[in-house]
């Protein structure tokens, strides 16, 4: 497809697939700016429930309009073939930027805010990402956060209303693979059970964790065991890692993990506040009050 044209489109190289498409980079031959172009994988174009669910990103995503979240510009067909048209964004994805090591903690702390605030955006619109990953979070050239590919999303009426069993566990691809990434799900998610925006709020948690300690909290040497690890274990402290680490930072980290979403909080609103207070005793340390003292941890 490399240097072929769809619609108003030059098709100028390949730079990502996954398991709900393949993303090209473009020419917008029209506004003359660079753009993505996603395509759903050619195997799966008449697969109808797979086709449903590429449609359904473009709408869900489309529907949010945030500075740390990847716009959708257009939905269009050629060929046979739906694609979606994406703000490119420049710069390299968290999952990158972490093969390089842990992050400082101011540094951690900045891009977990951001990341709080398209979290909060979606789910102030009944919107749950449900693959929030490493690999789905850019960083842009100026370090700012931008959360891409709400494919997996799951648009729900009420913050307490699940997705089905089914839905959850239906299968993408013939190889079979339940929805989301194993070692950033929820343990509601791989047990099958119902899932809202505190299952976001757990994957979060173990990204945050990745950030700040440089491995996963539930690092083991096989997919089903990190698969056991979110269901059973409790990870190791942050102060393993790092050394020394603020309480509430550990607090607020251990809630975003915890086991039964009842208790992980009040949603990802409290966990922004913990990381502003967080920032705010870093940049200011004489004027901060007591670490504790933030509303929902």
């Amino acid at each position: 497809m490399i240097g072929t044209s769809l619609s108003h489109y030059r098709i100028v190289s390949k730079i990502g697939a996954g398991g709900m498409g393949e993303v090209f980079l473009a020419e917008d031959l029209s506004l003359g700016r660079s753009v993505a172009l996603k395509f759903l994988p050619p195997e799966m174009q008449q697969d109808e429930l797979a086709h449903r669910r590429f449609l359904r990103e473009a709408r869900v995503a489309a529907a949010l309009n945030h500075p740390n979240i990847c716009s959708i510009h257009e939905v269009g067909e050629a060929e046979g073939r739906d694609f979606i048209v994406m703000e490119y964004v420049e710069g390299r994805t968290l999952k990158e930027r972490l093969a390089a090591g842990r992050l400082e903690l101011k540094e951690a702390l900045q891009i977990a805010a951001e990341i709080a605030e398209a979290l909060e955006e979606a789910h102030g619109r009944g919107i749950v990402h449900r693959d929030l990953k490493p690999a789905n979070i850019m960083l842009g050239p100026r370090g700012h956060v931008k959360v891409m590919d709400f494919g997996l999303a799951k648009l729900v009426k009420d913050a307490e209303k699940a997705v089905s069993q089914e839905d959850t566990l239906t299968v993408l691809t013939k190889a079979g693979s339940t929805l989301g990434t194993l070692a950033y799900m929820s343990p509601e998610q791989l047990r099958g059970e119902a899932v809202d925006a505190r299952s976001d709020v757990f994957s979060f948690g173990i990204v945050l964790y990745e950030m700040l300690a440089g491995v996963h909290p539930f690092r083991e040497s096989s997919p089903m065991d990190i698969a056991a690890g979110i269901l059973n274990k409790e990870p190791a402290p942050l102060s393993a890692h790092v050394g020394t680490c603020p309480p509430l930072l550990q607090e607020t980290v251990s809630r975003m993990l915890a086991k039964r979403a009842s208790e992980r909080g009040p949603g990802v609103q409290a966990v922004k506040a913990a990381l502003n207070a967080l920032i705010k005793q870093i940049e200011q340390p004489e004027s901060s009050g007591p670490q504790a003292a933030v509303a929902g941890f």
